[in-house]
């Protein structure tokens, strides 16, 4: 990898003059500057951003912290963020916590280490006291806080919708997957749902899971089936929750959606390469991202007026898993 030091041999110029450069500080002259900018093309040379952002006492560095990298979910939040602070002129640092709190510190403390000027968060074991004392503007993202500006979608209107829609299309023992207790937008749908079942004569169960792990959702898939063999529509947690429960449904030889109906939730990739699709309720993630990388840099600019939380809708995606009208 080349060096500020190759970059000024390169030039035939001092590493002060390329620093100058760089850091657009000082006199240089336009020759010497185009020789250091066709050295630096030539070279393929990008300055280290930590080590820039202490010399100018300035960062362009933005941290984000997922708790689960292997959920399809995060990546699409994590694109939008990516792509929305890139445009502006951000750069990104990556923290996956695995849903552990030392881990989630950890990331904090590196953060903070590299000189982040913001934080997204997305993570679940949340303590918002060590926000707090960081004094670092802060947005959660999929995640709800009066503490804080949050970027989330109407996770009770996902629950009623789901519900809404395995009702009309017939379902008559519902089984509701309800999320895990720690994560405030699976209660959000849990109690959408609950909601919207309670209102009805369809008799419905509860089924509570503790994560949204592949490795987990196996077993929450069996148990289901094994509590409740004669249900005939299923609201999932999420959709890979949902894609295991199909799974467990067809080895049962059970007939989708004729004889159970499923609907996920989020609209992850593979909902629609499950076999049948899977029909879901979709979260805007790649949009939650952008929005909540747009929020977070207008908090860093001081602009005035910011609207502190953003509330964005969700759909029903209908695939293969519920009954046509």
């Amino acid at each position: 990898m080349p060096t500020i030091k190759d970059v000024a041999r390169e030039a035939g110029v001092s590493v002060a003059t390329v620093s100058r450069v760089l850091n657009d500080t000082g006199y240089v002259g336009t020759d010497t500057r185009k020789k250091v900018m066709k050295a630096i093309a030539q070279l393929n040379y990008s300055p280290n951003e930590v080590a820039r952002s202490l010399y100018k006492r300035e960062s362009r560095l933005i941290g984000l912290l997922l708790p689960d990298i292997t959920n399809p979910f995060f990546p699409q939040l994590a694109r939008g963020v990516e792509d929305e602070l890139s445009r502006s002129g951000f750069r990104l640092l990556l923290g996956n916590s695995d849903e552990n709190t030392e881990k989630e510190l950890d990331y904090i403390q590196t953060f903070v280490q590299n000189n982040v000027v913001g934080i997204i968060s997305a993570t679940n074991h949340v303590d918002y006291q060590i926000y707090n004392e960081l004094k670092l503007p802060l947005v959660l993202l999929d995640r709800t806080s009066k503490e804080f500006p949050a970027v989330y979608a109407d996770g009770r209107e996902g629950g009623r919708l789901a519900a809404r829609t395995l009702i009309d299309k017939g379902a008559e023992r519902i089984t509701l997957v309800k999320g895990p207790a720690h994560v405030k937008p699976a209660q959000d749908r849990y109690k959408g749902a609950l909601e919207e079942l309670s209102r009805t004569d369809v008799d419905f169960s509860v089924l509570s899971t503790t994560s949204y792990s592949f490795e987990e959702a196996k077993g929450w898939a069996e148990e289901l089936f094994e509590k409740f063999p004669n249900t005939d529509g299923v609201i999932a947690s999420n959709d890979i929750v949902g894609i295991a429960i199909l799974h467990e449904a067809l080895k049962l030889g059970k007939s989708i959606p004729e004889e159970l109906q499923i609907i996920g939730y989020d609209d992850i990739p593979q909902s629609s390469l499950s076999y049948p699709t899977l029909s879901t309720i979709r979260q805007p993630a790649y949009e939650m991202g952008r929005e909540a990388a747009q929020l977070l840099i207008k908090i860093i600019r001081k602009e005035k007026d910011i609207e502190q939380t953003v509330q964005m809708p969700v759909e029903l995606i209908e695939r293969n898993t519920t009954r046509k009208d």
